[in-house]
């Protein structure tokens, strides 16, 4: 008899975690079939593009042999499921071909580029979040105050306003004539040399390096672009964050919390806050995946080697290889930041478990 029920107790252990189980594999599934479909829409760009690859690697002023000799090099000849089945297999292997401009492979112009744009988005979204969610909260508890007006002012400006206008006034005002910050570019050319690359965050690196000089060349590069890109990433975080608190603090469990004498701040945060945790959370990823992929402008403005510009010069010089996996990098950061995302649900609501 014990052994019985020992033995049901040790099932009943296991089918515990069954539905957890089930659920990893099903999110895996699912991103599995998107990053499928997501090779299948680059794979179709690059075919539907009106831009012939062979002439982008030849010229215009090619000879028909030695244009049909590119065709088949390039694999054009073959039966499209087959170049498409060809393409999938080179993306699982992070194989995304030659770049038609340098001749380097595109998965290494991606890693000398994508750094740059990634450390200069995440000091932004810090820079966006660490300001935009305190005060969308503010702005939610003093409504119609000064607080609240500069928040709705903030989150005009963000929107309305062009990065490359403010980055050209920036460039004008702090660098030109007030001379706070440092030119365009991402390292003054005397430090080029002192930099040792390891992780490719150049503020990483110098601080690992303990070179503050070099530390402070490139801080002095970096800031101006990325209060820049911060901007549009607060108005849209402390805009949101404002109207999920709004409708929180209408709620009767806010009303009761008062009555039994809790303090405001501890209502606010500990309470109020910790409910829309979670669409606060979705808003800063979207915010910072845009912020990756939507920097062409900032960057062409301050002359940084970053991804966006990379993607962008590509495009018009007829890179497709270039252009398709720039495309598919982008999705897949999409994807890996709503995985994240996911989780992060899991463990700050219960009730999504």
């Amino acid at each position: 008899m014990a052994n019985a029920v020992s033995a049901a107790h040790e099932e009943g252990g296991w089918a515990r975690f069954l539905p957890p189980a089930f659920a990893v594999l099903r999110r895996l599934g699912s991103v599995l079939i998107t990053l499928i479909g997501l090779a299948a829409l680059t794979f179709m760009i690059g075919r539907l593009l009106p831009i012939d690859p062979v002439l982008a690697v030849l010229g215009d002023n090619v000879t028909a042999q030695a244009y049909q000799a590119m065709y088949v090099q390039l694999g054009l000849d073959r039966p499209l499921i087959v170049q498409f089945g060809s393409y999938l297999w080179d993306v699982m292997h992070l194989d995304f071909g030659r770049s038609l401009i340098s001749g380097r492979p595109v998965i290494e112009e991606i890693g000398r580029t994508f750094p740059a744009t990634l450390e200069l988005a995440t000091l932004a979204m810090l820079i966006g979040t660490g300001i935009g969610v305190p005060l969308g909260v503010l702005a939610a508890v003093y409504r119609n105050s000064v607080i609240d007006h500069v928040a709705r002012v903030t989150s005009l400006i963000g929107y309305s306003a062009p990065n490359f206008w403010l980055g050209l006034m920036g460039l004008v005002l702090f660098y030109a004539m007030l001379g706070w910050v440092n030119g365009p570019g991402r390292i003054g050319f005397i430090h080029e040399f002192d930099l040792r690359p390891v992780t490719g965050f150049h503020l990483v690196d110098a601080a690992l390096a303990g070179n503050w000089p070099l530390f402070r060349n490139v801080f002095g590069h970096i800031i101006l672009p990325a209060l820049i890109l911060a901007l549009s990433s607060l108005a849209y975080i402390s805009r949101m964050t404002r109207s999920f608190m709004i409708e929180q603090l209408e709620q009767e469990y806010v009303v009761t919390a008062r009555a039994k004498g809790l303090g405001m701040w501890r209502i606010v945060w500990l309470h109020a806050f910790r409910n829309v945790a979670v669409q606060v959370i979705t808003v800063v990823a979207l915010s910072y995946a845009f912020l990756l992929e939507g920097a062409v402008l900032t960057e062409t403005v301050f002359a940084w080697p970053g991804f966006g510009r990379y993607m962008t010069n590509s495009l018009l010089a007829g890179d497709m290889n270039s252009v398709v996996g720039c495309t598919l990098l982008i999705g897949v950061i999409f994807v890996v930041l709503n995985l994240i995302c996911d989780l992060l649900y899991r463990v700050l609501d219960p009730r999504t478990r």
